[in-house]
């Protein structure tokens, strides 16, 4: 199975953001990861809208936009208009999930569900069958830099075999080194969000480190 490698753009070098998204769309990567927070669901900012002006001008490759805020449903037709391909919210940031996953998939959009580290199957089984990419936090959302949290592991399996009968992909982002790409494609992992812990602030070339996480 094909990785799906998504680098995070949230750890990308700011001062030069259009040539770091052309050398990571050259480079060979699938999908650009954007996270957008508002203080609130989680304690950080993150990322603004200029932010993805500049990388959707600057890629024909997906784009996603990972909505960590309460309420999200106010928001999906303002990133649809804009551009995203993939649209993730969380079930623990909305009372009407099930709406705003509609609302996505009206805009023709790809619907995506992210799970906070504590958040159980049993609590978004319901939500499954209107998904195309379940979104795993393996690590609390909010900071970067944290350490990957193992006990998430027999979730992340449990939902790679609901995945082959509900036809939606998982992926996962917090602390993914390329060891853990190694491991968790192995376990029929699909997407894996990349932030310093496997591509940014690193000696490599962006397409060394690329082709180096697709053949291992």
């Amino acid at each position: 199975m094909e990785k799906l490698l998504c680098p995070s753009m949230m750890c990308a070098n700011f001062g030069h953001l259009e040539k770091e998204t052309k050398a990571l769309d050259t480079a060979g990567i699938d999908i650009f990861h954007m996270d957008f927070m508002d203080g609130r669901f989680v304690p950080s900012f993150a990322m603004g809208l200029q932010d993805f002006e500049v990388i959707r001008k600057s890629t024909n490759k997906l784009v996603d936009v990972h909505l960590m805020i309460q309420e999200p449903s106010k928001y999906i037709e303002l990133f649809a208009n804009m551009g995203a391909d993939i649209i993730y919210v969380h079930p623990e940031a909305d009372q009407q999930i099930a709406r705003t996953l509609d609302t996505i998939k009206k805009y023709g959009k790809k619907v995506g569900l992210a799970i906070n580290p504590g958040t159980s199957i049993a609590a978004i089984e319901e939500l499954l069958p209107l998904v195309d990419y379940v979104m795993v936090m393996t690590v609390n959302p909010g900071f970067s830099g944290q350490s990957y949290l193992d006990h998430v592991n027999s979730k992340i399996e449990k939902l790679v075999n609901l995945g082959q009968s509900l036809h939606f992909q998982v992926m996962v982002d917090g602390a993914i080194s390329p060891s853990k790409v190694q491991t968790l494609s192995k376990k029929g992992v699909s997407g894996f969000i990349l932030g310093t812990s496997a591509i940014f602030g690193k000696d490599e070339t962006y397409a060394t480190i690329i082709e180096n996480l697709r053949n291992n």
